[in-house]
């Protein structure tokens, strides 16, 4: 995503991603100096920073719920035309040396090749307030479902998509890329009413029949 009038013309993310890793490959990361790092990239590069990791079938202990209210947070102020904001204890949340260059490293060789087929297109679709709103309310939603602490192995790994997707289509303005954010967003939401009708239809079969 882009913040108006500091991510107009932005680099591309893969090379944001390399430069990120290569700066801070030795060093302990807060959440918070990562925000201050990337100063008007926050709705790009720190989206994908914390949905990048999230892109896996085993959740990560300690940093889910984090990640999850800090993309939850990022998108709520996006589709509400703020800037980014965090609470402080959120802030605080550090990230290590050695696992996020790795992760960054790694996003950025799929972006690499991911970004050979976006380019700008569809421009005028983002120049409306109400892409902008669902797009954020959508990173909002898909940072909540990041949240539940459910024991089934890759749940995060289509909202995690949905954020990339959708702040890939921002940064690079490509309409096609929002489109196939739009889709991942439809098959999110199928996969999560599977689950929840599943698991209504196992407490039913297992719950005892009333007299």
């Amino acid at each position: 995503m882009a913040n108006h009038g500091t991510e107009d013309i932005p680099q591309r993310l893969s090379a944001q991603l390399r430069q990120l890793a290569d700066r801070e490959k030795h060093d302990e990361l807060t959440l918070g100096g990562l925000m201050d790092e990337l100063q008007g990239r926050v709705y790009t590069l720190l989206l994908l920073v914390l949905a990048l990791p999230m892109c896996q079938p085993v959740p990560l202990p300690g940093l889910s719920t984090p990640f999850g209210v800090a993309i939850a947070l990022l998108g709520l102020r996006f589709a509400l035309s703020q800037r980014p904001w965090m609470p402080k204890r959120l802030l605080a949340t550090k990230l290590s040396g050695n696992f996020f260059p790795a992760v960054m490293r790694g996003g950025a060789r799929v972006l690499g090749v991911f970004e050979k087929l976006l380019h700008p297109r569809m421009n005028g679709v983002f120049e409306f307030g109400q892409t902008r709103f669902l797009a954020g309310a959508i990173v909002c939603l898909c940072g909540l479902l990041l949240l539940l602490p459910l024991p089934i192995p890759g749940t995060n790994m289509l909202p995690a998509l949905t954020v990339i997707l959708t702040a890939a289509a921002f940064s690079e303005r490509d309409g096609y890329c929002l489109i196939a954010a739009g889709v991942a967003f439809l098959l999110t939401l199928a996969f999560f009413g599977a689950i929840v009708w599943g698991g209504a239809e196992i407490i039913g079969h297992f719950a005892p029949q009333a007299s």
